[in-house]
C-alpha cells in the first residue's frame, strides 16, 4: 500500500507518531535495570529492551536517559512507600513499627532482591557529585526515611515501648545508615539469617 492510499490515522503513524504505552508498566520494567547496573552503566538500548519501546518513543516521553531515571525513581519511591506504610500500619506499638521498618529493608537485602540493589542507594552513588537536581531527589528520599523513623521512635516513647533515654534523631540517623548499608551489602549475596540477625542487633538502639 502506498502512502497516498493510507487512511489519515495510518498517515499519522507513518510520520513517526510514538506508540502508546502504559507509563507505570514501562517504568516498572526499567527499575530493575537501573538498580542492578546503576545509572551510568545503563544505556538507552538497555532501556528500549526493558521497556519494549523505540528510542524515539523514549526521547519523546522522557527527553533523555536522565528523564527516564528521574521518572523511575519517583515510581520506585511511590511503590516502596506504599509497601512500607502497610507494614508499619500492621504493628501496634512504636517499637514494633520501628522493627517493621527495619525489616522492610532487611527483607530486600538478601536473595534476588538483595542482588538487584536499591535505586535510592545507587542514585546516591551516581549523582552525589554529578547532578544537583537528581542528588536533591536522593537526599529528599533519605530525609523522608530518617524523619519517618524518628517519628516512629517518638511514638514508641509515647506508648512506653521505647525508653525516653533514646535520642530519637540520633537513633533515626543511625537506622538510616544501617538500612541503606544493608542494601549495599545485600548485593554481595549475604543470607537471610545473617541479615535478620543484623536487624535484631540494630534494634538494641531502641532498648
Amino acid at each position: 500500500m502506498t502512502v497516498a492510499n493510507l487512511t489519515s490515522d495510518e498517515k499519522t503513524r507513518s510520520r513517526g507518531r510514538p506508540r502508546e504505552f502504559d507509563m507505570d508498566v514501562a517504568l516498572d520494567a526499567v527499575l530493575q535495570v537501573f538498580s542492578e547496573r546503576g545509572y551510568h552503566a545503563t544505556s538507552i538500548s538497555d532501556l528500549t529492551e526493558a521497556m519494549g519501546l523505540t528510542s524515539g518513543s523514549i526521547y519523546k516521553a522522557f527527553k533523555d536517559k536522565r528523564g527516564v531515571f528521574l521518572a523511575a525513581f519517583a515510581r520506585y519511591r511511590q511503590l516502596g512507600r506504599r509497601r512500607l506504610e502497610a507494614m508499619i500500619a500492621s504493628a501496634e506499638t512504636g517499637r514494633e513499627k520501628v522493627f517493621q521498618m527495619v525489616m522492610y529493608y532487611t527483607d530486600r537485602s538478601y536473595g534476588d532482591d538483595g542482588r538487584k540493589g536499591c535505586l535510592v542507594v545507587g542514585g546516591a552513588n551516581d549523582f552525589s557529585l554529578l547532578d544537583e537536581e537528581s542528588a536533591a531527589h536522593v537526599a529528599a528520599a533519605f530525609a523522608a526515611d530518617e524523619k519517618l523513623m524518628a517519628d516512629l521512635i517518638r511514638i514508641g516513647q509515647a506508648d512506653g515501648s521505647i525508653p525516653q533515654t533514646v535520642e530519637a534523631d540520633a537513633a533515626a540517623l543511625t537506622f538510616l545508615c544501617f538500612t541503606k548499608g544493608l542494601r549495599v551489602i545485600g548485593k554481595t549475596g549475604r543470607s537471610r539469617q545473617e541479615m535478620v540477625a543484623a536487624a535484631e542487633a540494630a534494634m538494641k538502639l531502641v532498648t
